[in-house]
C-alpha cells in the first residue's frame, strides 16, 4: 500500500487554503501543490473546485516576441 500524505483525512486549516490560494494564483501544478501542502492531488483539485479556484495551467511567454 502507498504511502499517505502527513495531512491525509485531516480538515484544511486557514493558512493551508490561503497557501492554496497563493500557489494557484502562482500557476503551481497540482501535484507539486500537493507534495509542498502535504495533500494528494486528488485533495488539491477537490478543494479548489470547492473554492471556485482553477488550476487550468497559463501560457506564459518566455520571450517577448513583437514584430
Amino acid at each position: 500500500m502507498a504511502k499517505q500524505p502527513k495531512n491525509h483525512g485531516k480538515p484544511w486549516s486557514p493558512e493551508e487554503l490561503e497557501a492554496l490560494r497563493q500557489f494557484v494564483k502562482a500557476n503551481t501544478s497540482g501535484p507539486e501543490i500537493g507534495l509542498k501542502l502535504g495533500r494528494t492531488e486528488d485533495a488539491i483539485y477537490a478543494k479548489a473546485a470547492e473554492q471556485n479556484l482553477s488550476l487550468r495551467r497559463t501560457r506564459r511567454r518566455i520571450f517577448n516576441r513583437q514584430k
